[in-house]
This record gives structure tokens, C-alpha cells and sequence, in this order.
């Protein structure tokens, strides 16, 4: 769940994104949220 994209972007985890987004907030790291229209 530690990967992200080259942008700092999340890209897929088999988890869910919204788990991957909680798991990376609950260790202390930053996230950059980006919209995708």
C-alpha cells in the first residue's frame, strides 16, 4: 500500500483506494489529492 504514483498520486490497490488513502493518513503520510475529470 506504500507505492504511489510518480506525481505523488495513489494509484490502485487491490484494498480499495479509500484503504490505501487511510492506511498511508494513518502512518503519518502526506496525501496529494488530485480530481481526474
Amino acid at each position: 500500500h506504500r507505492v504511489i504514483g510518480s506525481d505523488g498520486s495513489l494509484t490502485g490497490y487491490g484494498g480499495g483506494l479509500w484503504r490505501k488513502e487511510w492506511l498511508l493518513g494513518h502512518e503519518g503520510h502526506a496525501i496529494q489529492r488530485r480530481l481526474m475529470l
